[in-house]
């Protein structure tokens, strides 16, 4: 099959993220013509015209399971596979676009991986990734990864890649890591970010490091160094979504579905796979 040059892609793992996905594709549509796709599951079908109403959006199944968390982690291993595009830009369905971001896919041109890096980059200090108080480097090394004291927490709502050998190499590396990651829950938390950063370090693809403007998470401003440069992709990170994200994408239809979602849908607030 011919790739298609360049798009977009997303996940949309259960219903809690469903309002979220809608605000996603309406910001990248106020910017942006390119194919998007999203990987769903456990979405009903009746709700797929909604998504559908942006133009030009792809719906594939996405790794079914009944924890939509873990859903969404298994999905982000198969991205370099569902991927139709030469050159793919993946976001979290809660990231907001503020302007375009053309030159993203320019970058492409020169690197096979384009990250950011998480607000706290260095995985020696990364305690977000373990259930038990203990040392995080000698713990994250003992199940396996591959990680000394230089190693790098990218955070995964952001990542763009390239079709290429180096990027098939990195994403099987992936998988295998996080797979290590799920068979040691005693210990581990539910999340892609250790298994991500064993995956550059094994691998080495080439790779650049995007400023934090490329992936805002606007609720931990406080932990980024100053800039002046204007924020381009807003992480909202759930229940969080400040006012300037939500008047990017204000329009009729999605004040209709935030009025409706009240009403039907579950809210992140509550989803208890969040705490498993």
């Amino acid at each position: 099959m011919k790739l298609e040059s360049k798009g977009f892609i997303t996940i949309l793992t259960g219903l809690y993220s469903f309002q979220d996905c809608i605000h996603f594709l309406a910001s990248v549509r106020k910017f942006h013509r390119e194919p998007i796709i999203i990987l769903i599951d456990r979405v009903p079908q009746i709700l797929y015209p909604l998504l559908q109403v942006f133009g030009n959006v792809i719906l594939k199944p996405a790794p079914s399971h009944e924890n939509p968390v873990l859903a969404s982690r298994q999905a982000k291993l198969a991205l370099y596979g569902e991927s139709v595009f030469d050159k793919t830009i993946y976001m979290d369905c809660d990231i907001c676009l503020l302007s375009p971001i053309d030159e993203v896919f320019d970058y492409l041109d020169e690197v096979d991986l384009l990250v950011t890096e998480d607000v706290q980059p260095a995985i020696a200090k990364a305690a977000n990734l373990l259930r038990v108080k203990q040392d995080i480097l000698s713990t994250l090394q003992s199940v396996g990864l591959p990680l000394n004291e230089n190693s790098i927490q990218y955070n995964g709502g952001f990542i763009a890649f390239t079709k290429s050998s180096k990027n098939y190499e990195f994403f099987q590396n992936f998988q295998k890591y996080f797979e290590i990651v799920v068979a040691h829950q005693n210990v581990l938390l539910l999340k892609d970010q250790g298994a991500f950063a064993a995956a550059v370090e094994s691998v080495k693809p080439k790779m650049k490091t995007l400023s934090p403007v490329y992936n805002y998470l606007d609720k931990w401003k406080d932990v980024y160094a100053a800039t002046d440069k204007p924020i381009k992709v807003m992480h909202c990170t759930y229940p969080y979504r400040p006012q300037y994200a939500k008047n990017v994408t204000r329009s009729l239809f999605t004040r209709i579905v935030d009025r409706t979602a009240k009403i039907f849908l579950p809210n992140q607030i509550n989803n208890p796979w969040r705490l498993k």
